[in-house]
Protein backbone atom coordinates (compact mmCIF):
# COMPACT_ATOMS: atom_id res chain seq x y z
CA UNK A 1 0.00 0.00 0.00
CA UNK A 2 1.55 3.42 -1.10
CA UNK A 3 1.30 6.29 1.70
CA UNK A 4 -0.58 9.41 1.06
CA UNK A 5 0.18 12.98 1.84
CA UNK A 6 -3.03 12.72 3.71
CA UNK A 7 -2.09 9.72 5.77
CA UNK A 8 1.08 11.59 6.59
CA UNK A 9 -0.79 14.37 7.32
CA UNK A 10 -3.33 13.05 10.18
CA UNK A 11 -0.15 10.70 12.06
CA UNK A 12 1.61 14.70 11.84
CA UNK A 13 -1.41 15.52 13.54
CA UNK A 14 -1.23 12.83 16.13
CA UNK A 15 2.01 12.70 16.49
CA UNK A 16 2.10 16.66 17.17
CA UNK A 17 -0.90 16.26 19.59
CA UNK A 18 1.04 14.07 21.88
CA UNK A 19 4.17 15.37 21.72
CA UNK A 20 3.88 19.35 22.42
CA UNK A 21 1.30 18.58 25.77
CA UNK A 22 3.64 16.48 26.53
CA UNK A 23 7.20 18.41 26.48
CA UNK A 24 4.92 20.97 28.66
CA UNK A 25 3.71 18.42 31.05
CA UNK A 26 7.07 17.04 31.10
CA UNK A 27 8.12 20.68 31.72
CA UNK A 28 5.32 21.58 34.01
CA UNK A 29 6.04 18.63 36.72
CA UNK A 30 9.61 19.21 36.58
CA UNK A 31 9.02 22.76 37.36
CA UNK A 32 6.65 21.81 40.69
CA UNK A 33 8.72 19.25 41.48
CA UNK A 34 12.18 21.49 41.92
CA UNK A 35 10.04 24.33 44.48
CA UNK A 36 8.40 20.98 46.07
CA UNK A 37 12.12 19.47 46.80
CA UNK A 38 13.23 22.71 48.76
CA UNK A 39 9.67 22.68 51.05
CA UNK A 40 10.07 19.42 51.53
CA UNK A 41 13.64 19.23 52.46
CA UNK A 42 12.68 21.60 55.13
CA UNK A 43 9.79 19.49 56.17
CA UNK A 44 9.03 16.42 54.75
CA UNK A 45 5.58 15.98 56.10
CA UNK A 46 4.20 18.44 53.21
CA UNK A 47 5.21 15.41 50.65
CA UNK A 48 1.61 15.04 49.91
CA UNK A 49 0.39 18.41 49.48
CA UNK A 50 3.21 19.13 47.44
CA UNK A 51 2.78 15.87 45.08
CA UNK A 52 -1.01 16.85 44.34
CA UNK A 53 0.72 20.17 43.38
CA UNK A 54 2.92 18.38 41.11
CA UNK A 55 0.97 16.45 39.69
CA UNK A 56 -1.47 19.03 38.18
CA UNK A 57 0.78 19.84 35.00
CA UNK A 58 0.78 16.51 33.90
CA UNK A 59 -2.98 15.86 32.95
CA UNK A 60 -2.18 17.83 29.44
CA UNK A 61 0.35 15.63 28.51
CA UNK A 62 -2.56 12.67 29.21
CA UNK A 63 -5.30 14.88 26.79
CA UNK A 64 -2.61 14.80 23.82
CA UNK A 65 -2.31 11.03 24.78
CA UNK A 66 -5.69 10.51 24.20
CA UNK A 67 -6.25 13.20 20.91
CA UNK A 68 -3.19 10.84 19.87
CA UNK A 69 -5.28 7.36 20.66
CA UNK A 70 -8.79 9.02 18.95
CA UNK A 71 -6.64 10.02 15.45
CA UNK A 72 -4.91 6.48 15.15
CA UNK A 73 -8.20 4.86 15.41
CA UNK A 74 -10.02 7.00 13.41
CA UNK A 75 -7.56 6.57 10.39
CA UNK A 76 -7.63 3.12 10.71
CA UNK A 77 -3.68 3.13 12.37
CA UNK A 78 -4.97 0.86 15.21
CA UNK A 79 -6.75 -1.61 13.78
CA UNK A 80 -4.13 -2.24 11.08
CA UNK A 81 -6.62 -1.29 8.09
CA UNK A 82 -4.97 2.40 7.33
CA UNK A 83 -7.19 4.41 5.58
CA UNK A 84 -7.08 6.07 2.53
CA UNK A 85 -6.54 9.94 3.41
CA UNK A 86 -7.00 12.63 0.88
CA UNK A 87 -4.86 15.73 1.05
CA UNK A 88 -7.96 17.24 2.50
CA UNK A 89 -9.12 14.59 5.02
CA UNK A 90 -5.19 14.74 6.15
CA UNK A 91 -5.29 18.26 6.67
CA UNK A 92 -8.89 18.04 8.54
CA UNK A 93 -7.43 15.57 11.31
CA UNK A 94 -4.15 17.73 11.65
CA UNK A 95 -6.33 21.15 12.33
CA UNK A 96 -8.26 19.15 14.64
CA UNK A 97 -5.41 18.57 16.65
CA UNK A 98 -3.81 22.02 17.10
CA UNK A 99 -6.14 23.12 19.94
CA UNK A 100 -4.78 20.12 22.31
CA UNK A 101 -1.19 20.15 20.65
CA UNK A 102 -0.74 24.22 21.50
CA UNK A 103 -3.16 24.81 24.27
CA UNK A 104 -1.36 21.89 25.89
CA UNK A 105 2.19 22.87 25.53
CA UNK A 106 1.25 26.31 26.78
CA UNK A 107 -1.07 25.49 29.29
CA UNK A 108 1.05 23.02 31.67
CA UNK A 109 3.86 25.40 31.55
CA UNK A 110 1.35 28.19 33.01
CA UNK A 111 -0.11 25.88 35.20
CA UNK A 112 3.30 24.47 36.53
CA UNK A 113 3.96 28.49 37.52
CA UNK A 114 0.43 28.03 39.71
CA UNK A 115 1.15 25.38 40.91
CA UNK A 116 4.16 26.24 41.89
CA UNK A 117 3.35 29.67 43.83
CA UNK A 118 0.93 27.01 45.78
CA UNK A 119 4.04 24.95 47.03
CA UNK A 120 4.68 28.50 48.37
CA UNK A 121 1.47 28.58 49.54
CA UNK A 122 1.93 25.17 51.70
CA UNK A 123 5.39 26.12 53.02
CA UNK A 124 3.86 29.05 54.48
CA UNK A 125 0.16 27.81 55.25
CA UNK A 126 0.17 24.12 54.75
CA UNK A 127 -3.38 24.22 55.57
CA UNK A 128 -4.36 26.90 52.76
CA UNK A 129 -3.49 23.65 50.18
CA UNK A 130 -6.95 24.25 48.61
CA UNK A 131 -6.57 27.80 47.60
CA UNK A 132 -2.73 26.07 46.00
CA UNK A 133 -4.86 23.63 44.04
CA UNK A 134 -8.09 25.87 43.23
CA UNK A 135 -5.45 28.43 41.38
CA UNK A 136 -3.27 25.78 39.64
CA UNK A 137 -6.69 23.91 38.33
CA UNK A 138 -8.10 27.47 36.87
CA UNK A 139 -5.87 26.76 34.45
CA UNK A 140 -6.87 23.00 33.95
CA UNK A 141 -10.37 24.58 32.59
CA UNK A 142 -8.24 25.92 29.26
CA UNK A 143 -6.61 22.39 28.67
CA UNK A 144 -9.74 21.23 28.98
CA UNK A 145 -11.32 22.53 26.57
CA UNK A 146 -9.25 22.44 23.88
CA UNK A 147 -9.09 18.93 24.42
CA UNK A 148 -12.88 18.94 24.11
CA UNK A 149 -12.67 20.71 21.06
CA UNK A 150 -10.10 18.53 19.54
CA UNK A 151 -12.08 15.74 20.31
CA UNK A 152 -15.33 16.65 18.81
CA UNK A 153 -13.89 17.45 15.96
CA UNK A 154 -12.22 14.42 15.01
CA UNK A 155 -15.59 12.64 16.16
CA UNK A 156 -17.15 14.96 13.66
CA UNK A 157 -14.72 13.90 10.60
CA UNK A 158 -15.89 11.35 8.07
CA UNK A 159 -14.17 9.78 5.44
CA UNK A 160 -14.67 8.23 2.45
Amino acid sequence: MEVTLGQVLALLGAAMAVFLPGVGSAKGVGMVGEAAAGVVAEDPNKFSQTLILQALPGTQGIYGLLTGFVVMQKIGLLGGNLLPLTTYEGFLVFAACLPISVVGLLSAIAQARAAAAGVGIVAKKPEEVAKGITYAAMVETYAVLSLLASILMLFGLRFS
